[in-house]
């Protein structure tokens, strides 16, 4: 949601990005996502953007449907607080919230926070974090904790999280790193990671399968009618974005310690922009490594993502441009295709058992 009303956000600096919302362009993205059937909506984290938690209860009073999921990093606020925060906001959106957990990417904007920390440490926090965070929601109270980041003595909030089928916020991981994946298998829903081919994927997430959690994709779409017309879209995307966002997404890596962004950003340097039929890098050295994109026609895309769930893949988080148009082709194209196809399978599946 953070590009809404402004599409090609991604390619400029993080340093020359405004972080006042644009209300408007916010509200009716939110409003035209709850009417394509879009279950959550990612409120993004960082010192270029405005307060993930803020910026969400303006919308979420505004809405009816759609969920927010809110981006957040430990060491920003004590999980006590945050606590308190998730739950107030549940009771503006009666439980419309859930939890994108991030280890962050640059070290430089950790520091305006006042986190020093190495990232390995930031991973024994979030642990610690997210430790504290659970007994709150599993109504443990009083919490106590003792710990090397957090300690916690009788902690008592009587302001509950609030929602008609959850006692807390599903919490989505964020992250392609051992450390990630050990994450969410202990405390998450679901790892969110960036997209590999299907056939690369499918055994990296399988311990985390294994252990009862889902694994989803963050991956930017574009679909058209043909696929000829889908590439011409995506080229045409690129074609005014020049040196200076080349260079922006350069130094970004520079200042980077995400394994997950650096390798996606790594593979956009590379001449060959495609890694597959559908999985193209093409706008990744302009737009950032979230711009990993399915491209193709509409059948081509509903193909693409049903080889990702049959690797595993049960959750997608996905960017388009223009985003609302992205969103209409999504629910009235690909949507459906994906569903005849889960329904073929099934069908197949009785008669082969039969």
């Amino acid at each position: 949601m953070s590009s809404a009303g402004n599409p090609l956000r991604g390619a400029k600096a993080r340093k020359d990005v405004t972080g006042i919302p644009d209300m408007a362009a916010h509200l009716e993205f939110c409003r035209h996502a709850e009417a394509c059937g879009i279950e959550y909506l990612l409120t993004a984290i960082g010192f270029h953007r405005a307060d993930p938690i803020a910026l969400a209860s303006a919308l979420g009073v505004q809405t009816e449907k759609a969920a927010f999921l809110v981006a957040t990093r430990s060491g920003i606020a004590s999980p006590t607080l945050f606590v308190q925060q998730i739950n107030s906001l549940s009771t503006l959106t009666n439980g419309r919230v859930a939890i994108n957990l991030v280890a962050g990417h640059s070290p430089q904007e950790f520091r305006y926070y006042g986190d020093f920390l190495d990232p390995a440490e930031r991973y024994d926090r979030t642990d610690e974090f997210l430790t504290v965070c659970r007994a709150f929601w599993e109504g443990e109270e009083p919490v106590n904790f003792s710990g090397k980041y957090y300690q916690v003595e009788n902690g008592i909030l009587n302001t509950p999280f609030v929602s008609p089928t959850r006692s807390g916020p599903e919490i989505f991981m964020g992250g392609s790193s051992v450390r990630a994946f050990e994450l969410a298998a202990r405390h998450a829903s679901c790892l969110l990671t960036l997209p590999d081919v299907p056939e690369k994927l499918g055994p990296k997430i399988e311990p985390l399968l294994k252990a009862g959690k889902e694994a989803g994709l963050l991956v930017s779409i574009l679909a058209r009618s043909t696929r000829e017309e889908a590439l011409q879209a995506a080229y045409e995307l690129i074609a005014p974005l020049g040196d200076e966002s080349l260079q922006a997404h350069r130094d970004f890596v520079k200042g980077s310690v995400s394994e997950a962004f650096n390798s996606i950003l790594a593979l956009g340097e590379k001449e060959e922009d495609w890694l597959n039929e559908s999985l193209w890098t093409g706008a990744v050295p302009y737009l950032g490594a979230p711009s990993i994109a399915l491209v193709g026609s509409y059948e081509q895309v509903a193909e693409a993502i049903i080889a990702y769930k049959e690797v595993g893949i049960s959750q997608f988080l996905f960017m388009g441009w223009p985003d609302l148009a992205e969103m209409t082709r999504f629910s009235t194209e690909v949507v459906p295709r994906v569903r005849k196809m889960e329904a073929r399978a099934a069908l197949e599946s009785r008669h082969i058992f039969d």
